[in-house]
């Protein structure tokens, strides 16, 4: 079987690159695979390969889905549809909320609409439409009305697109849950704590990219088995419900025994010894080249 391993060129860094590579490596020992970058001549390029193994995330994640679609070549992960979903932080929560999975509070404000007053401080304020904590910054969280109103125009002028109000859930940690077909992963914590003094205690771009290494990880989470089954359930509902397929991870909080989630991620990244879901992965006892095969036989399957 000949299979395409599919990236951006457009966005590789030094940790993307990684992933392409390691997912290739993987993959090769059982497998003819090499990487292809979804460019101009991507059509008649991947017509040549029996699967895809999917790492863009051009457009909101949903071209090269898209064009596997049309093409009938199965590929890993999550469907056009699913991923137009979840890179829509606002119609993944209104999804969570129809069918009751615990997320807080929210309403969004549109381009050009008057900020309206929310009763739900304190309130983060992000993009809509933006992976990889873009938007969000040491100051998105907002304790009143005039505050609200200067971060939401601030997302109109820097992303062209409408914000997101979310009640904060206050706390040093937060907690990440991946799902391989019907697998639930190892809770992964997220302590905040460490982290240096004045710093947020929340995943801002800058702690997700400039201190992931000051930042401590335990997975598994230790929680009690009844919140830890909870936190499990949730997961698998919000799966189903907003249609994944293959993997995906989620973000959440707990505050006072009460769970929240927070979003959905529908193409997480695979870098070896740095993403969550692969964290998570070997705390099941998976290696590596384990895990992504048990990824991609588990899309062949479907």
């Amino acid at each position: 079987m000949k299979i395409a391993i599919v990236y951006d060129k457009s966005n590789l860094d030094n940790e993307r690159w990684k992933m392409v590579q390691s997912v290739s490596e993987a993959l090769s020992k059982k497998y003819d695979a090499e990487p292809v970058a979804f460019e101009d001549n991507f059509c008649e390029k991947v017509k040549k390969y029996d699967a895809v193994f999917n790492l863009s995330t051009a457009y909101k994640q949903m071209h090269v889905p898209a064009i596997l679609e049309v093409l009938k070549i199965p590929f890993t992960g999550s469907s056009a549809a699913a991923h137009a979903l979840c890179i829509d932080k606002l119609k993944t929560k209104i999804i969570l909320k129809h069918f009751g999975i615990p997320t807080p509070d929210f309403i969004s404000v549109d381009l050009d609409e008057e900020v309206p007053e929310i009763d739900f401080y304190p309130a983060i304020v992000k993009p809509v439409k933006e992976g990889s904590a873009k938007g969000i910054y040491a100051d998105s969280v907002v304790h009143n009305h005039e505050e609200l109103r200067a971060k939401v125009l601030r997302i109109h002028e820097e992303f062209d697109q409408p914000a997101l109000v979310e009640q904060f859930i206050e706390g040093d940690r937060e907690y990440s849950i991946g799902i391989v077909g019907s697998k639930v992963l190892p809770i992964l914590e997220i302590d905040f704590s460490s982290l240096p003094e004045g710093l947020e205690r929340f995943y801002s771009h800058r702690v997700k990219h400039e201190y992931g290494e000051q930042t401590t990880y335990i997975c598994p989470a230790q929680l009690p088995e009844e919140l830890k089954a909870q936190i499990e359930h949730y997961a698998l509902k919000a799966f189903t419900a907003l249609g994944l397929r293959n993997y995906a991870r989620m973000d959440l909080r707990v505050k006072d025994g009460k769970i929240y989630f927070l979003e959905v991620n529908s193409l997480p990244m695979l870098t070896p010894n740095y993403s969550d879901i692969i964290k998570m992965a070997q705390a099941a006892g998976y290696t590596y080249d384990e895990f992504i095969l048990t990824i991609f036989e588990d899309a062949l399957r479907k």
